[in-house]
């Protein structure tokens, strides 16, 4: 019994799972002395190994932590990872594995220990698994951070990381962040006006031309399904993809790199790219649509499309999919 509970559970183990399955107390605590097989990681949690517990063992220790004893801690129906550390499971840059954000169903509530930092909420959202461990969607795990993280320059990054990545849309944000009655934060308000008003203004200056409608925050894959990039907008038939970021969401020296890299991917698959900024584009949009105009045009003219594919977010399980053949519109809101 406690080999299948440690090989789903990351080689780890609640104090109550181990009494479960027979284990006496006192075997429990010989066993976790220093020098011993296992490790107490957390109050009531232990790691079956002696080598020290890697980031996502560290994450779902937290959830161990927190989860009723006698529920399942992987079902996500109690107690789920959030925050930056669910984002930085994601890969998501600039997003801090630590501290360990957890969301505990209420009316239960979870004294913080260490690292660990238990939120209890009325407000349970959707979740999904990563890398093992029952995690809020990226929407609500970016709220939950920008709720608890004092940093502006540091929420404004994460949260645009996220939107440019694909993993939500800027809609889809900034109504979670309205939700999690957060947005009222200087740093926060500041960062949600500007990711709308980059796809609003893209998209108010695309419906005006005679151009094709784009599919929106799409994943691009290369032909191995290896990830390439999330382009603002993509245009499949011409290989065309825009990307509105630039130095403006970008504060250090390793991140504008990750940017030039992402298009790097682009190009050498074939894709072409236009780059922009929000300043640009609400202050100069003609030249945009002129760049767009000719890369289309370009993109068009060649034999076959670069062999990319073009997806949504279904690989990722999360409720209402967008379709990656219809432009963007706003999903309906779940009810939870």
């Amino acid at each position: 019994m406690i080999t299948r509970i440690a090989q789903r559970q990351l080689n780890m183990a609640t104090h109550h799972q181990l009494r479960q399955a027979g284990i006496p107390a006192a075997t429990i605590s010989g066993r976790s002395r220093h020098g011993g097989p296992w490790q107490r990681l957390l109050p009531r949690v232990y790691l079956l190994q002696t080598g020290p517990p890697d980031t996502r063992q560290q994450a779902l220790s937290a959830v161990l932590y927190a989860a009723p004893p006698a529920a399942d801690p992987l079902s996500g129906t109690a107690c789920a990872l959030t925050g930056g550390a669910a984002l930085a499971l994601l890969g998501i840059r600039d997003a801090p594995p630590e501290p360990l954000d957890v969301l505990v169903r209420a009316p239960r509530s979870v004294a913080a220990t260490g690292r660990v930092r238990p939120a209890s909420t009325a407000r349970w959202p959707a979740t999904i698994t990563i890398a093992g461990v029952p995690s809020t969607r990226p929407v609500r795990a970016a709220t939950d951070f920008a709720a608890r993280t004092d940093d502006p320059d540091l929420v404004r990054s994460v949260l645009a990381n996220v939107v440019q990545g694909g993993w939500c849309h800027p809609h889809d944000l900034h109504a979670e962040l309205r939700a999690g009655r957060v947005r009222h934060r200087p740093a926060v308000r500041t960062a949600a006006a500007e990711l709308v008003a980059g796809v609003r203004s893209i998209a108010d200056a695309l419906s005006a031309t005679d151009l094709p409608a784009p599919l929106w925050n799409v994943r691009l894959h290369g032909p191995d399904g290896s990830f390439l990039a999330s382009p603002d907008a993509y245009w499949p038939e011409e290989g065309v993809a825009l990307e509105i970021d630039s130095a403006e969401y970008h504060y250090t020296r390793d991140s504008w790199q990750a940017t030039l890299r992402r298009r790097l991917r682009m190009e050498a698959r074939g894709v072409l790219v236009v780059s922009t900024t929000p300043g640009i584009l609400r202050e100069e949009p003609a030249d945009l649509i002129a760049a767009l105009r000719a890369l289309l045009a370009l993109g068009a003219a060649r034999p076959a499309p670069p062999e990319v594919t073009a997806r949504g977010h279904a690989q990722l399980e999360l409720p209402l999919p967008r379709s990656a053949g219809t432009p963007y519109a706003p999903k309906a809101r779940e009810t939870v």
